[in-house]
């Protein structure tokens, strides 16, 4: 297994989160292959069935068993690779449909309504609430945001360099109003008594004054919504969801969204749509709400 999670770390360039994610539902199918006293080296494509049938049975939602049945593929891939067997098994396992709707979104004045439940007179307040316009306005993850770095801002272009999953980076223009928020936002981190290994760091605690966690972004958030009143499921992820729509509502294309999620795939991102092609930059300042040229901003 100890090669397999080098394969993941080094070839396919997956964050350790990732690495977790596809080691802990492989442990899933071996488990399953060790209680019915098969060798999962044998495995046969009625193994996968009867697994994908189980986990069925228990309550796991296609979409999760579609990406545990997704790493277990990725296993019997590398076995081949690595000369331990001739045939992949899982050639030919078909995964569950996947629904094709969108988790909720939120308007601009929902996201507005957030920012306003933000008490700017604690330490972390202009923080948080640079967070939500970096969220909303570059439709970043959340990995992407707490790992974002000064050195990849480019403010005076417009332009921050993201670096996504498998270490793959892209540029993505952010709003004036994202970049006032954060300008706002280094006033105090300034301040900071940072360390130096954090110190390139964007988003940092005050408290431990190290990084951001997903947990603490995700909890920050939580708190927000439900003191804003909002009654939706709201992660930081419904922002990314958020940004998107908003850029297709607006005209955008689905090429441009596809673009500046760092989705590999057009088919990841047709879940907002089914449209076509273009350009960039033009297409986020043309269409982003949040790039609408104003000489003002509210605190």
């Amino acid at each position: 297994m100890r090669r397999y999670y080098q394969y993941l770390k080094l070839e396919r360039g997956h964050s350790p989160h990732t690495i977790e994610a596809y080691m802990r539902d492989l442990d899933k199918f071996l488990r399953f292959m060790a209680d019915e006293g098969k060798d999962f080296m044998a495995a046969q494509l009625d193994d996968f069935h009867q697994f994908s049938a189980l986990m069925h049975d228990i309550g796991i939602q296609p979409i999760s068993l579609s990406r545990i049945l997704s790493g277990v593929r990725s296993f019997y891939h590398f076995l081949v690779l690595s000369d331990l067997l001739e045939v992949n098994p899982t050639e030919l396992l078909e995964f569950p449909k996947k629904p094709q709707h969108l988790p909720d979104v939120l308007s601009v004045e929902e996201i507005d309504a957030i920012e306003a439940a933000i008490d700017l007179s604690q330490p972390e307040g202009q923080r948080n609430k640079a967070i939500i316009e970096t969220l909303f306005s570059c439709g970043l993850r959340v990995s992407e945001l707490i790992n974002l770095k000064l050195s990849n801002l480019f403010l005076d272009e417009e332009f921050i360099r993201v670096e996504g999953k498998g270490s793959k980076q892209r540029l993505v223009p952010i709003s004036e109003k994202a970049i006032h928020e954060l300008n706002l936002y280094f006033l105090d981190r300034n301040l900071l008594p940072i360390p130096p290994q954090y110190q390139d760091y964007v988003f940092v605690s005050h408290r431990r004054k190290r990084p951001l966690t997903r947990v603490m972004v995700f909890l920050m958030i939580k708190d927000l919504v439900a003191r804003a009143g909002i009654q939706k499921t709201v992660s930081p992820h419904t922002f990314r969801h958020s940004f998107a729509t908003s850029l297709l509502e607006g005209g955008a294309n689905l090429r441009a969204i596809q673009a500046m999620l760092g989705h590999e795939s057009i088919a990841t991102t047709q879940i907002y749509t089914h449209i076509d092609t273009t350009h960039l930059r033009e297409e986020i300042l043309l269409h982003h709400p949040r790039n609408i040229r104003q000489t003002t901003y509210g605190s």
